[in-house]
């Protein structure tokens, strides 16, 4: 588990909230790949796009169509911070697919706050939108009166638990498929099973990949889901 320790950047001291670690060093360098492609890929925009244009026009349009649909056309108004979340994820995955790499989103301390954010977010947004009436979220009126207080309990609760199904999910995946990864490398010193532990690894480095960029866009499509409940309560 040694990949997922964090470290500063600088010395053998202690990490304190304001010490450069390899979290902040990657954390960076994935803003930084976002802007080469999203700002200097796309700065000399043709009609004929070029390979970072067009991968940088299938990004926008693929998050644009699923705020549209999820979120209706009133979530467009809130397209680049969904845009931004998804992005700054699904990067940070592929980096740390990267070998000496260090993923930040297998940490639960970066994935919360970005949890955190999107929950708050969404919750202000449906009180600044709706008043109390925001609270019809968690009153089932299609169900019959004695059940509805128990499902509004249980609505609250689900609502609440939100943050910590975002964060823990995104985390989780990304440090279960480096350690798998890793474990599978520990063999590979091992000459009789060698060949296995390579192709073994292998198949999962193919099957992480995948998982990274399914793991940002869970992330993102929940996001447009909680956003639909903030600006469409009475749904």
């Amino acid at each position: 588990m040694d990949q997922f320790v964090v470290q500063p950047l600088f010395g053998d001291g202690p990490v304190m909230w304001y010490t450069p670690t390899n979290v902040t060093l990657w954390m960076a360098l994935t803003v930084l790949s976002i802007v080469l492609l999203l700002v200097v890929g796309t700065r000399r925009r043709a009609i004929v796009p070029t390979r970072t244009q067009s991968v940088g026009e299938m990004a926008y349009g693929f998050v644009y169509k699923m705020v549209e649909d999820v979120a209706g056309k009133d979530g467009l108004r809130y397209f680049p911070y969904i845009m931004t979340l998804f992005m700054f994820i699904v990067f940070a995955n592929f980096l740390g697919l990267l070998p000496m790499s260090f993923t930040t989103t297998s940490h639960i301390a970066v994935t919360a706050v970005l949890a955190i954010a999107v929950f708050l977010t969404v919750t202000i947004l449906g009180f600044v939108k709706h008043g109390f009436g925001f609270l019809n979220i968690f009153w089932i009126s299609q169900a019959p009166l004695v059940l509805r207080p128990i499902l509004a309990l249980i609505e609250i609760i689900s609502y609440f638990v939100r943050p910590v199904s975002h964060s823990i999910r995104l985390a989780g995946n990304m440090m279960a498929g480096h350690a798998v990864i890793k474990v599978f490398a520990g063999f590979a010193a091992i000459l009789a099973i060698s060949p296995f532990s390579i192709l073994a690894i292998t198949a999962i480095y193919a099957l992480e990949t995948l998982v990274s960029f399914i793991q940002a866009y869970v992330f993102a499509i929940l996001t447009c889901v909680y956003l639909k409940d903030a600006l469409h309560p009475h749904h």
